[in-house]
């Protein structure tokens, strides 16, 4: 069964938005406020709140990522088994399409 088949590469409306919370919370688990800082570390894009919380609802009703239990009002997430293998299936999808864009570059040079 394909990646495709499985919903593992259909990160929905907000793909880009998801893949970088999935990537973040690779490094562990953290709360919406922890997420926004470290993707705007990475990307230098800051998601706002309506981005972050749909992206997140939406990756927690597929199974991707799971609420942790808080002793504040934070509300952190952490990746689930389901998460990581999502996140790999896209990482590796999207490193195939940079090495096809690369050759093309370097085909078309000059």
């Amino acid at each position: 069964m394909s990646a495709q088949q499985t919903g593992l590469d259909d990160f929905g409306r907000f793909a880009e938005p998801a893949l970088l919370i999935l990537i973040s919370l690779a490094e562990g688990p953290k709360h919406g406020y922890a997420i926004t800082d470290d993707i705007e570390a990475v990307t230098g894009v800051r998601h706002g709140p309506g981005t972050l919380y749909g992206a997140l609802a939406r990756l927690e009703s597929r199974g991707f990522i799971e609420p942790v239990e808080s002793q504040d009002r934070r509300n952190p997430y952490r990746l689930t088994g389901l998460g990581r293998k999502a996140l790999q299936t896209r990482l590796a999808a999207l490193e195939a399409v940079m090495k096809a864009g690369r050759r093309r570059l370097v085909a078309n040079e000059g």
